[in-house]
Formats: structure tokens, sequence, C-alpha cells
């Protein structure tokens, strides 16, 4: 599983039947984009749960959906920053 943040829809009116009408986002990895099937209505700006491989295909809807990356549930609650080391104080002498 993955945490990735949700950037902004992708709408792509040419696809394969196979596709039928689920919705696309494309979501931050970590400085990667890439796009995930929207299984439960997110939004840009949540944090999400990713899965791939044959679960991406499985939560799509059907072992034979074509997807390598699914979003499974919108995070609640999430500091990406927790933590993380304080920032050093600025300035030397």
């Amino acid at each position: 599983m993955l945490i990735c943040k949700v950037v902004k829809p992708l709408v792509s009116t040419n696809r394969i039947p196979d596709f039928e009408h689920k919705h696309l986002q494309v979501v931050l990895d970590g400085s990667s984009q890439k796009v995930a099937v929207d299984a439960v209505g997110c939004i840009p700006g949540d944090w999400v749960i990713c899965v791939g491989s044959s679960a991406a295909r499985e939560a799509a809807g059907s072992k034979s959906y074509p997807s390598d990356l699914t979003i499974v549930g919108i995070i609640d609650h999430w500091d990406p920053d927790a933590g993380k080391a304080p920032a050093p104080a600025g300035g030397g002498s």
C-alpha cells in the first residue's frame, strides 16, 4: 500500500471499453505523479491509500480491469511531517 496525495482529476474521453466509467485521479507518490483509479470518490488535496498490482485490479472491480494503481481509502487524519527532525535554527555568527 502507498500513501499518496491527490493532485487533480484526469479526464480521458477515449478509452478502451474495459475502463468503463471509472474516475481517474493524478496522485503524487513522493516526487512522481501517477494515475490512479478512484474507487472511493476523493477530491484534490486528499491524502489517500492506494494499492497496486493485482490488488489494484480487484479493488477497481475485477481482476481483469486494466489498472496498476487504485485508490481504496481516504485518510481522515495524517500529518506527513510528524516525526521529522525540526529544521536547524538559521544564522550563524
